[in-house]
């Protein structure tokens, strides 16, 4: 198998250019938005399997996101920072909520920055432009650094778990920023009646991420004890941590890892993974399906 540095690009795969060839990779995501990765990974050879370990729920304060939502709309702020595509998914539903788009609830003065391309595929695929994302560090301190935005009125909705990293840099730079607590990350699966993307997709919908769903329902689905068992057998070349949620998890079900080897998202996730004494093969250099794989292929090279 042979090495990679940088991306794998998807216009370059071939039947003949399989470097992932029969390994079985875990993919620890939940089933609505592990289809883009599984498909890049069987495109590299790969044998995907799902082991969901987090999942999202609607804010807890309800009240305090509506309150954010109807200033956002009211045109209060000049700047909505997105730092996840499941906050693209908790704000459609909150337009969902109000019958309509969320495109059409956006004033179109309010200039929107993403924290990089999963979050920037979400906006657009909700058909909201994108003004700024980091160049190279897909971070909230890529953020911070390449702030555009200077001292304006920034409305940050994250999840419950986030770091408050993002919302003191900007306020460094001199922005005014008002967060709130878009999602609660939780254990999967998410309570039903609780469960984020109902109004927007239906029960059951996948895709309202904007990441899509294509592919995942034909993952094999593990249960912790079954993965468990597939780690200890030897049988797992790799396990994929896309949050610092999910590595969590990981260190919890499935350590000690062996011979599997640990993949995480970025830099955040790969930092929680070493705080925890888990040993990271490699890091993505980008939060997409292809910085993925090619992070898998790196980890999995001779």
């Amino acid at each position: 198998m042979g090495t990679t540095s940088g991306q794998y690009p998807a216009g370059e795969r071939t039947l003949e250019d399989r470097p992932l060839e029969g390994c079985r990779v875990l993919v620890t995501r939940s089933p609505e938005r592990s289809g883009p990765l599984a498909e890049a990974l069987r495109l590299a050879g790969a044998v995907p399997l799902l082991l969901p370990l987090t999942d999202a729920e609607r804010a807890p304060d309800q009240a305090a996101l509506d309150d954010a939502f109807e200033a956002l709309g009211a045109g209060r702020f000049e700047w909505l920072v997105v730092s996840s595509a499941t906050t693209v998914l908790a704000l459609r539903e909150k337009a969902a909520e109000r019958a309509v788009k969320l495109r059409e609830w956006l004033p179109a003065a309010t200039r929107v920055a993403a924290v990089g391309p999963a979050s920037r595929k979400a906006l657009e695929a909700a058909g909201i432009a994108v003004h700024f994302e980091p160049q190279h560090e897909h971070s909230a301190a890529g953020i911070v650094n390449g702030w555009p935005g200077g001292p304006a009125e920034v409305l940050l909705p994250q999840a419950d778990i986030a770091a408050p990293a993002l919302a003191r840099g900007l306020e460094a730079k001199g922005a005014r920023v008002r967060t709130v607590v878009a999602y609660a990350t939780v254990d999967f699966p998410a309570e039903p009646a609780r469960r984020l993307g109902q109004t927007v997709n239906g029960p059951g919908q996948p895709g309202g991420d904007g990441t899509g769903g294509e592919g995942s329902a034909a993952l094999p689905l593990l249960t912790p004890a079954e993965a468990k068992v597939e780690v200890d057998d030897g049988a797992l070349a790799a396990v994929v941590a896309a949050s610092p949620t999910a590595v969590r998890r990981i260190g919890a079900t499935l350590a000690p890892l062996g011979p599997c080897r640990l993949v995480a998202i970025g830099p955040a996730t790969a930092a929680e993974a070493e705080a925890l004494g888990l040993v990271v093969a490699a890091t993505a250099r980008e939060a997409t399906p292809e910085g993925l794989v090619a992070a898998v292929i790196l980890a999995l090279a001779p």
